[in-house]
């Protein structure tokens, strides 16, 4: 009897050859391909930014994915999935887009270079579409890798609100902290306004401050495994992951991601206690 494929889900915000802002994109375009080769099933989602070049990358709407509205801060968000694939590596990319949210020239800062105010919806927004897409697909995964801080909320979102949904209660969250952030903080509310239900602000505590190191930390504490995919990473945060005890993958990346599928193997067959 063939055994059933492990089932990885990466959530990014970034990704080659779609949006390049950092070394981010570059894992995200690798390492699937590198899973997918080993025999894994892969999904990949990111948000559709602006300047993601829709006839270049061809890209179209699903439409029996579209159609969600997201609650955030009591107003309804229409979602809209988009699809596109990678010929050379036969993967599929879902992008979730909203025109307000994502419809603009830049990604996290306006051409003044000034952060933009609404950066923690647009977190909120993506964490939660990005759940929503996953259970209308009908494809619950093994292990749902995020990277980088605008994925932070999904670890909280999968252990409380999520924790007994078919789709996520036996997926493993594993968050991989990059140095390369931001040094302004996202409006206070974020905390309040991220709470879905079934959570309270409890759950959300850790993001209190909101700056980056705290995305950081929020995630790590609902994570079940830590990848440390840079060598500079905040001292604060470094502690933080030591701490929790957490598997720990150092920052390493090996020629095929070997280290990455032994990880993923180890933690998706270890029975870990996630620590809600």
């Amino acid at each position: 009897m063939e055994m059933a494929k492990t089932k990885l889900l990466i959530v990014t915000h970034e990704m080659s050859p779609f949006l390049e802002l950092t070394k981010i994109s570059e894992i995200t375009r690798q390492l699937p391909q590198a899973m997918q080769d080993k025999g894994f099933e892969i999904r990949i989602l990111m948000p559709k930014f602006g300047n993601i070049n829709e006839r270049r990358n061809r890209l179209h709407e699903v439409i029996r994915l579209s159609g969600m509205n997201i609650i955030i801060d009591d107003n309804d968000n229409p979602l809209i999935i988009k699809v596109a694939s990678i010929p050379a590596a036969r993967m599929q990319v879902y992008f979730l887009d909203n025109e307000d949210y994502f419809q603009r020239k830049y990604v996290f800062r306006d051409k003044e270079n000034k952060f933009y105010a609404d950066n923690d919806e647009r977190t909120i927004f993506f964490c939660k579409g990005a759940l929503e897409t996953v259970k209308k697909l009908g494809w619950a995964p093994d292990i749902v890798h995020c990277h980088g801080w605008m994925t932070s909320l999904i670890p909280a979102y999968i252990k409380t609100t999520y924790k007994n949904d078919p789709t996520f209660k036996n997926s493993k969250v594993v968050y991989s902290v990059y140095e390369n952030c931001f040094s302004e903080s996202l409006n206070a509310d974020l905390h309040k306004k991220a709470v879905m239900q079934n959570m309270t602000e409890e759950d959300t505590k850790t993001f209190k401050t909101a700056n980056c190191s705290s995305l950081h930390m929020g995630a790590i504490n609902h994570a079940d495994a830590v990848v440390l995919a840079d060598a500079n990473v905040d001292k604060d945060v470094l502690k933080f992951v030591k701490d929790s005890n957490k598997p720990t993958l150092a920052f390493n990346l090996t020629e095929n991601y070997e280290n990455f599928f032994n990880f993923y193997e180890e933690i998706s067959s270890e029975e870990l206690v996630s620590v809600a």
